[in-house]
């Protein structure tokens, strides 16, 4: 099974590489850009094959070391 992890910001916590790439994409011609957020996506082969007991695997891992839970959010999908 593979897992990936979303990682972002929550909303209200300032993104300044995210308002980096915004500012570089205007300058590259780019318009109608709103607000742009930077995040991550972290892969996970995993070997357990129940996806209910993979799912909590990872996130506990997310909660222990993968994501800042105070000022980030995460999603997972696990992958057969």
């Amino acid at each position: 099974m593979k897992a990936i992890v979303h990682v972002t910001l929550k909303p209200g916590v300032l993104d300044p590489q995210g308002k980096a790439i915004g500012h570089a994409l205007g300058t590259l011609g780019f318009q109608g850009l709103g607000e742009v957020r930077q995040g991550k996506v972290i892969e996970i082969d995993l070997t357990e094959t129940d996806a209910a007991k993979a799912e909590k695997a990872v996130t506990a891992m997310c909660e222990k070391l993968l994501a800042n839970t105070v000022i980030e959010n995460y999603a997972i999908r696990i992958e057969a």
